[in-house]
């Protein structure tokens, strides 16, 4: 199964996960400093909340597809540079806090979009600073 991943920045993590956790009906399936995510049924969707600068409004972080395999990604990078797209691919990246693979594309407004599949789960490695920097999930400073 495929679902569509959300990644917000947001100025107020305790608040921003009880707001989705009430409006979903689910708890966040993982929790780390400066990060929450809901792995959400109905509607699929995998909501990413990652924590922002204080007094700052929720905004777009980065867009993107979580699929199940590495093939899929492997796929999707075919077909999308396929397409004319410039594509990133990123092979076993620790990210929010989990090893994946990743291909990434920006939209033409500029938005970026991943492609993923989790291989397995990262404790610890990530640090928050990492997380909340754009440097892990986002390429918003290296390019697509």
């Amino acid at each position: 199964m495929s679902r569509v991943q959300l990644a917000l920045r947001v100025a107020d993590l305790e608040a921003s996960v009880a707001f989705y956790t009430k409006l979903f009906g689910v708890e966040p399936a993982k929790r780390r400093p400066g990060y929450a995510n809901f792995a959400i049924a109905d509607p699929p969707l995998k909501l990413v909340l990652l924590e922002g600068d204080p007094g700052r409004h929720t905004a777009l972080d980065h867009l993107g597809v979580e699929v199940e395999s590495r093939e899929e990604v492997t796929a999707a990078s075919r077909r999308l540079a396929g397409e004319g797209l410039a594509t990133r691919a990123e092979e076993n990246v620790t990210c929010c806090y989990a090893v994946q693979d990743k291909v990434w594309v920006r939209g033409p407004g500029g938005e970026p979009w991943e492609v993923y599949t989790v291989l397995a789960d990262a404790p610890g490695e990530t640090t928050p600073a990492a997380v909340s920097g754009g440097e892990c999930c986002a390429p918003a400073t290296r390019g697509a």
